[in-house]
Order: C-alpha cells, then sequence, then structure tokens
C-alpha cells in the first residue's frame, strides 16, 4: 500500500467524487479510478460504492479513512520534524487535552517559549483521556493532558499541582441553585447530562452512591460549552468540572460544587523513550521551567 495512493484515496472520500478528487489532485481520471481499483484489488476488499452523482464508502472504505488519516498526519508530522531547520528551533508541537482550565498552564510555556523561538506552531486536540491516549499511541501527538483518574504508569508524565472540581451546572432559576452545593440524593431524581468519560468514571459514581441505571440520564455530550446550550433551555443538568463556562454577570446559569468535594487530578503525559523533535524538547524543557515557578510561587504562600 503506497503513501501516495492513500492520499488519493482520502482525497476521493473528501470529494465524494472521483472527478473533483481528479481535479483537485491535478490528474485526469482514469489513472486515479485504476489507481482505486489496484487498491481494492490488493487488500480484496470493495472500498467505494460508485454511484451515479456521488461516491460512499463501504465499511472497509471507511475503516480505511480513518487508518489512512492517522497514516498520512504521521508521515507528514514525521516529515516535518526531520526537515526542521538545525539552526533555529522550529515545527509543530502536537498536543491533546480534555476540557479544563489547567490549559492555561500549557498556555503560558507555550506563550514563553514563543517568545524565544516564534517558529514553533501549536495544534490542540480535544477529547476525552481516552482519546487523548490513543493518538499519543499512534505518535499522532507528542503531549496530552488527562483529567481524572487515568493509569499513567506507561507514559512518561508531571503531575500538576493542580485540581478541577466537579460540580453541577444549571440554571440559575432551578430549585437546586438555591443550595451552596449539591449532594449525591439530590440529583437522583434530576434530568441529568454528563460526559462520556464521565460514564466511566468510577469514583464519579461512587460519589453518587447509586447505580447509573437508575440515574436519569438524558443525554452525554464531549464538550461542555454544547452541553451548556441544553442547559439553558432546561434540558437537565450538567456533571461539569468548574471554570470551564461562564456564569458570572448575566448569565442564565451557575455552578455549584459537589459535597463531599470531588475533585479530578491533572496530568501531562508523553510516549516512554520518546524521541523528540528539538520543538517538542523544547516544550518540555518548558513546561518543567513553568511547573518549578509555579512549585516555588506555591512554597512562598
Amino acid at each position: 500500500m503506497d503513501i501516495r495512493v492513500l492520499q488519493y484515496f482520502l482525497a476521493v472520500a473528501r470529494e465524494e467524487s472521483i472527478t473533483k478528487a481528479a481535479e483537485r489532485l491535478r490528474m485526469t481520471q482514469p489513472p486515479l479510478s485504476r489507481q482505486l481499483k489496484d487498491l481494492e484489488e490488493e487488500l480484496g476488499k470493495q472500498l467505494l460504492i460508485r454511484g451515479s452523482k456521488k461516491v460512499t464508502l463501504t465499511e472497509d472504505g471507511m475503516l480505511l479513512r480513518k487508518r489512512a488519516e492517522e497514516i498520512v498526519d504521521l508521515m507528514e508530522k514525521t516529515k516535518a520534524e526531520l526537515t526542521s531547520s538545525n539552526e533555529n528551533v522550529n515545527g509543530d508541537i502536537h498536543i491533546g487535552c480534555g476540557e479544563t482550565e489547567a490549559i492555561s498552564f500549557l498556555a503560558k510555556a507555550a506563550w514563553d517559549l514563543q517568545q524565544k523561538h516564534p517558529l514553533i506552531h501549536y495544534h490542540i486536540y480535544s477529547g476525552d483521556a481516552e482519546r487523548v491516549m490513543e493518538r499519543l499511541d499512534k505518535g499522532l501527538i507528542d503531549f496530552g493532558l488527562l483529567v481524572g483518574p487515568v493509569d499513567v504508569n506507561k507514559y512518561d508524565y508531571i503531575r500538576l499541582p493542580l485540581k478541577d472540581t466537579w460540580g453541577v451546572l444549571m440554571r440559575k432559576d432551578s430549585t437546586l441553585a438555591e443550595k451552596d452545593s449539591i449532594i449525591a440524593e439530590d440529583l437522583w431524581d434530576k434530568p441529568l447530562i454528563i460526559s462520556h468519560q464521565t460514564s466511566i468514571n468510577s469514583e464519579m459514581f461512587s460519589w453518587l452512591k447509586t447505580d447509573i441505571a437508575k440515574l436519569n440520564i438524558v443525554a452525554t455530550y464531549d464538550l461542555v460549552y454544547n452541553a451548556s446550550q441544553f442547559v439553558k433551555k432546561g434540558f437537565g443538568y450538567v456533571i461539569a468540572l468548574d471554570k470551564l463556562i461562564n456564569t458570572t454577570g448575566d448569565s442564565d446559569l451557575c455552578f455549584r460544587p459537589l459535597y463531599p468535594t470531588l475533585e479530578a487530578g491533572l496530568c501531562i503525559v508523553w510516549k516512554k523513550y520518546q524521541v523528540f523533535s528539538k520543538a517538542s524538547s523544547a516544550f518540555l524543557h518548558q513546561l518543567q521551567k513553568e511547573l518549578a515557578n509555579m512549585v516555588q510561587l506555591n512554597f512562598q504562600t
């Protein structure tokens, strides 16, 4: 399987048309069609359903598209690292992270490093811990910022001296908004909106003190901003981390912490024995420097 043919296949998948893909690739249609047919014969699978108006992917085609995107991304990442200048620190740094206010720690490190090395570029991917670790394991990202109870022993890592606090995001006119904090029993009969990661968080369900099947979970989410729009319409209560949604001023929403307090730890991870590019190595050094400054500041206060 040639990388160039995978790029042809991805172009067809994106355009949903061999003709349009050929135009974008600046080649004629017959050789492109032949390359795709050869790919199908090599794999022994039908990848494309060639309709009169558009081309769609078979199930095998959808699987190949996912894998091909990962392969091409990794190739481009490797090429960029190998062709970076030896004189200047430049290149791309790929970071995966969950939703957390602690991203500001990485942002500060990136900003400080940018003052010395302005040719470094950053690419931020959002996702829960499982998705971040998947991309990390495949070499598609350099660093991951993980939130919550995650086994990080297979990685090198930095534990941040920061914690996120779990609570409930709700309308200010809801009955629970009158409380200073939320106990488990308050939520047992409420329509709940939870993140996909929360659904596998054993600490959370231990705190809730009931079987998940007995809860009224009306929706799940990846991004809390999207979930907050459902809350505004009165759809339910979001179990979420603090400081992610503005609840001050004219906002219709408020946040109440859980009681007893439930916190989520934060960890920056990278693959063991990772061979870093100059840019990634400089960023790791900057992260360690920022962490040392934070620990010293906390000690002084």
